[in-house]
């Protein structure tokens, strides 16, 4: 439906100003919304020349024209006020009352005259309509009323600046720059030409009025061209007000609250200097009596016990009935106004009372206010306590909501009721407004109190489900551990997702916001997870150690790794840095998104073949060709990298230097079991003892009672170096230890010849049979003693002077006692 300009008879033909319809107009466009952002608009000029036809297709207006079938006859009496429909701006435009007329003749052109001024003083800018082949006359191209308007404007009022638009219609074949000058020409003749006061003598025309010139087509010969042009025309007037418009700099604007005002009074200072027309004296009297009246009933009305007692009541609480008895001194007050002015002029009476009532209910309408304020308040608190009572009562928030908001707005509907007064028509709707949006605002921020609850709650649950197990992923850090990782993230997000998504049903939510909601939790999910990622990447390198050590240490069934000289410590060492270099090519990037990297086969490839040695920063080598010479990795978003290339470098080249002890210790370790379980000699020492010493093996081979002494000497000294601890004894000094061993070495075979002794007495004397075959098991022990005493339970090495105890006889020095207390027992048996 196409915007309606309200087209309003401002001024009629017999120069009455219809300051009603005016307000109705103003009141129907709302022109009082506009403040100083707003223009005006009129046209002047010869009658028939088709003003209203270009306002109509210039500013969309509904004016009305001329019919070409009725003759050139005066159309548009008087002066019409109409809006401009799309033009920005809000624009209005005033058609007058053409010139020249034939029906008021020579002898009526004094309200030409006053229009036309009417029109320069309250308009932005004035379109001036000529015809083309009127240029250069002197009647019939408006010059005497210009001239006349210029005088009685400078004369009346204050000089402001307006624009003049002169539009040249039905143009000839004369170009329009021939045209132009001549009229701008014309125009400066008749401003030097207008007598001027002396404060504006040597004023020029641009001070008050600015000149454009357009020149337009013959509607009835040339429409179309005509529209074209207008089309152009009508671009000048959007944003006219703007620096640089047609009114960009006009002067003394009146606020659109107070035009229609200044309208009427311009009008009437018009018409005062054609014809001073004051009020009728009955009129007058009337005026003051009336004033009277009405001041004397508004401050009996202000002071009013009654009154003042509700107004006190109304501060602080509604007040029931209080629309019944606010009407009832109201009348009361009127209506001995009434009776005081019944004799008076019926106009001024009427008019008197209107502006009476009008202050009365300005008296009244802030406790009014109040008393609504109050209703809502009482409404708003309602809302909200039946609202928490549903809620705990485990209704749908929705629901809630909408049964609440039905209760709590009857009840304002039947308090605003019953405060509304008889002589207002007031409208409680938008206090009723203010109510909704308070409870929608409220409703609003209890549901984001208890979705941010719920959201909480649930983000805590998937904090709890994925934190520990993707941190134990981690550290078992394997091939699939992101694999693992995806699967666990998925099966907990929607796990949350799906119980979030029943416990909000009840909420109602739009699609988009719900679906945010749940993008927001997801997303969260990963954030714990990228979260958990990070932190476990900045402990990589302990990681890495923790399971070198572990690979290192132990064997494939998980028990410690006992360095026999029979393990590959090279390959156990790659295997370890291997597993270790696969948990930081693990921990590098975060793997969410099951995009295929590179990362683990640059890493293998740079820092694997370098495990061994790693050259030196100061070796000279050049770094163009390392891939790990960078802060990204390829096919890796930085925001997704954990461990930047170099940061890896340097983490292995640590990780190396950390983990080196461990080896060493191992390969030491190796080498000396190797050193304590070779008890013979070198094969080429062997050789060289059965060529050397031939003649002495001959010898001994020929004399076996040698082998015997020999054999005998050897137990001997076994049993001496066992007894004595000399290894034990020269590992704490050499030179203070001598002493001591010549003094305990003759005790020590002294008590070996006496044991013997003991020993052959013992198995000469007879025993029973029980005893017998005691006895037969223990000696049987003391053999293996003895045996196990022969074999040398230590041995030196010849590089190093350290020793080290074999393993087995450990194990036997630990069973022997076990041995002993089972053979006690059996004899005390």
């Amino acid at each position: 439906m196409a915007e309606d300009s309200c087209a309003t008879q401002l001024i009629d033909g017999n120069g009455e100003f219809n300051a009603a319809e005016l307000q109705k107009f103003v009141n129907t466009v709302k022109l009082h919304q506009c403040g100083l952002s707003y223009a005006v608009v009129a046209i002047v000029g010869p009658q028939s020349s088709g003003k209203s036809t270009l306002l109509n297709h210039l500013f969309r207006t509904n004016f009305r024209e001329m019919n070409a079938l009725n003759g050139r006859s005066q159309t548009t009496k008087g002066i019409w006020i109409a809006k401009a429909v799309g033009i920005e701006p809000f624009t209005i435009v005033i058609d007058l009352e053409g010139t020249d007329s034939r029906e008021r003749g020579e002898d009526d052109a004094t309200f030409e005259k006053q229009s036309a001024l009417f029109a320069l003083a309250v308009a932005d800018i004035v379109l001036i309509n000529i015809w083309c082949h009127d240029i250069g006359r002197e009647q019939a191209a408006n010059k005497p009323l210009l001239k006349t308007v210029f005088q009685v404007m400078m004369r009346l009022f204050s000089p402001r600046k307006t624009t003049l638009l002169f539009v040249i219609r039905d143009k000839t074949k004369t170009p329009f720059n021939i045209l132009e000058p001549i009229l701008r020409e014309d125009i400066q003749k008749i401003w030097e030409t207008v007598p001027k006061p002396q404060a504006y003598k040597d004023t020029p025309l641009s001070e008050f009025f600015h000149v454009e010139v357009v020149a337009l087509s013959s509607y009835e010969e040339n429409e179309k061209q005509f529209k074209v042009e207008v089309f152009q025309l009508r671009q000048k007037f959007f944003h006219s007000i703007s620096p640089g418009g047609l009114a960009g700099d006009r002067r003394g604007v009146v606020p659109a609250s107070g035009f229609s005002f200044s309208a009427e009074q311009i009008w009437k200072i018009i018409k005062e200097n054609k014809d001073l027309d004051l009020p009728a004296h009955k009129v007058m009297v009337a005026t003051v009596r009336c004033e009277e009246i009405a001041y004397e009933k508004f401050s009996r009305l202000a002071s009013d016990k009654e009154w003042m007692a509700l107004e006190q009541a109304v501060q602080s609480d509604a007040v029931p009935g209080f629309g019944k008895r606010i009407s009832s001194i109201l009348e009361k007050y009127l209506s001995e106004y009434d009776m005081e002015s019944v004799y008076f002029e019926e106009g001024v009476r009427n008019a008197k009372r209107e502006h009476l009532e009008s202050k009365a209910l300005q008296l009244v309408h802030p406790v009014y206010i109040s008393m609504l304020g109050h209703l809502r308040s009482r409404a708003l608190e309602s809302f909200k306590t039946r609202l928490e009572q549903s809620l705990g009562g485990g209704e749908g928030f929705a629901a809630s909501v909408r049964s609440c908001s039905q209760s709590s707005m009857l009840e304002f509907d039947q308090g605003s009721s019953d405060a509304a007064i008889q002589q207002a028509s007031w409208d409680a709707s938008k206090v009723r407004e203010k109510l909704r949006r308070d409870i929608e605002a409220h409703a609003s921020l209890v549901r984001s109190e208890k979705l941010s609850e719920l959201i909480a709650n649930y983000k805590k649950q998937i904090s709890a489900a994925l934190t520990e197990p993707v941190e134990s992923l981690f550290e078992s850090g394997g091939k699939d551990t992101w694999a693992s990782i995806r699967r666990l993230l998925k099966r907990e997000s929607d796990v949350a997702v799906s119980a979030f998504s029943s416990a909000i049903a009840g909420f109602e939510l739009d699609q988009a916001i719900f679906e945010e909601m749940i993008r927001s939790l997801k997303e969260y999910s990963r954030s714990v997870v990228e979260r958990k990622a990070r932190e476990e990447a900045s402990k990589v390198l302990v990681r890495m150690k923790d399971r070198f050590v572990t690979v290192f240490n132990h064997d494939k069934d998980s028990l410690p790794r006992v360095w026999t000289g029979k393990e590959d410590i090279r390959a156990i060492t790659n295997e370890a840095r291997s597993e270790s270099l696969k948990l930081l090519s693990t921990m590098a990037a975060i793997r969410l998104d099951q995009k295929a990297d590179k990362i683990e086969n640059v890493l293998f490839s740079t820092l694997m073949d370098r495990t061994v040695a790693i050259p030196s920063q100061n070796t000279g080598i050049g770094v163009s060709g390392d891939p790990l010479v960078s802060r990204t990795w390829e096919k890796v978003p930085p925001e997704k990298t954990l461990i930047t290339p170099v940061q890896c470098k340097s983490i292995w080249r640590q990780f190396i230097a950390e983990t080196e002890y461990t080896v060493t210790q191992a390969i030491s370790a190796q080498e000396a079991y190797k050193r304590r379980n070779s008890w013979l000699p070198p094969t080429w020492a062997i050789v060289a003892m059965l060529i050397l010493g031939l003649n002495e093996l001959m010898f001994l081979l020929r004399n076996p009672l040698y082998l015997l002494v020999l054999f005998i000497t050897y137990l001997l000294g076994k049993a001496i170096w066992v007894q004595i601890d000399i290894p034990g004894e020269f590992g704490n000094g050499t030179l203070s230890k001598l002493s001591s061993l010549s003094t305990r070495f003759l005790p020590t075979v002294i008590n070996l010849v006496r044991r013997l002794a003991s020993e052959s007495e013992e198995s000469s004397a007879p025993m029973p049979p029980q005893w017998l075959a005691s006895q037969s098991f223990r000696n049987q022990i003391q053999k293996s003693d003895s045996v196990a005493s022969s074999i040398p339970d230590s041995s030196v090495s010849t590089e190093t002077g350290v020793e080290h105890i074999s393993p087995q006889l450990k194990h036997r020095r630990v069973t022997n006692p076990e041995q002993e207390e089972t053979s006690c027992s059996g004899t005390h048996d």
